[in-house]
């Protein structure tokens, strides 16, 4: 599987080079797959040619959303195998196995700056940074159900609790998304007081499942792998609906 990816990746960087700002082109299906699975957050545009409507304006977008990569795929006897059946920017997120599609003759304007929109409100990753951009696709998400880690950006904690959590969440793929939310922002205020918490508090753990509006916390103590992995199980084993939730009064944690 590794050799086939670096043999994909390295024809399509080759193929990128051969024209000036032009994407990867991806010619069956052992390529695509292996460009969706190449990283957590990935984008093709499924489009006849180079020529197509749309093209010039990907291209355009992609300079400005470095975090994302993107290619094209003009074989239209794949599109199928993707549901598609006319030219369309297909946004893949490994994080709830998730594929958004933005069907072009449904566009009113097609425009780089469309585009641009288009992936960063759907750029959801393993853990997700949580603010007004991204609450979009996290709540459009299939999956309603958050591991929330509460920490104040700049914090000692911060970098290693988001390393920790980011090794975490593929474990848990399709069934909680993995959310940060900066304590340090005043505009997450208002999510901090929601579990009962203030930014002195941080750095915590929580869960908020959306299907049922109900939220706990992880009791205060060491935030371990071993920990956080148990706390989401025992949410997915339903245990915790027994639990009284976070953020009531008097205040009560599991």
């Amino acid at each position: 599987m590794l050799i086939t990816l670096a043999l994909t990746l390295l024809v399509c960087s080759v193929t990128a080079k051969e024209k000036d700002g032009a994407l990867p082109r991806l010619n069956d299906t052992k390529a695509v797959e292996a460009f969706i699975d190449s990283a957590e957050v990935t984008v093709i545009g499924f489009l006849e040619g180079e020529e197509s409507q749309g093209y010039k304006e990907l291209v355009a977008a992609m300079k400005r959303v470095h975090s994302v990569p993107a290619a094209i795929c003009t074989v239209k006897e794949l599109w199928a195998d993707y549901s598609l059946s006319s030219d369309t920017i297909s946004l893949f997120r490994k994080a709830d196995n998730h594929q958004e599609n933005l069907v072009l003759a449904e566009v009113k304007k097609i425009e780089a700056d469309g585009f641009v929109y288009f992936i960063t409100i759907n750029e959801v990753r393993y853990i997700t940074e949580y603010n007004q951009v991204t609450a979009v696709g996290l709540f459009n998400s299939e999956v309603k159900s958050h591991l929330l880690l509460f920490a104040n950006r700049g914090s000692k904690e911060y970098t290693e609790l988001k390393k920790l959590l980011g090794a975490l969440a593929p474990d848990f793929t399709g069934k909680l998304l993995f959310v940060l939310i900066n304590g340090a922002v005043k505009s997450n205020f208002k999510s901090l007081n929601y579990f009962g918490l203030k930014s002195t508090d941080l750095p915590r753990v929580g869960i908020y499942d959306g299907n049922s509006d109900m939220k706990w916390l992880l009791p205060e103590g060491e935030i371990s792998t071993e920990r956080v992995q148990e706390f989401c199980q025992s949410f997915l084993r339903g245990e915790l609906k027994e639990v009284k939730q976070a953020g009531e009064q008097p205040k009560t944690e599991l």
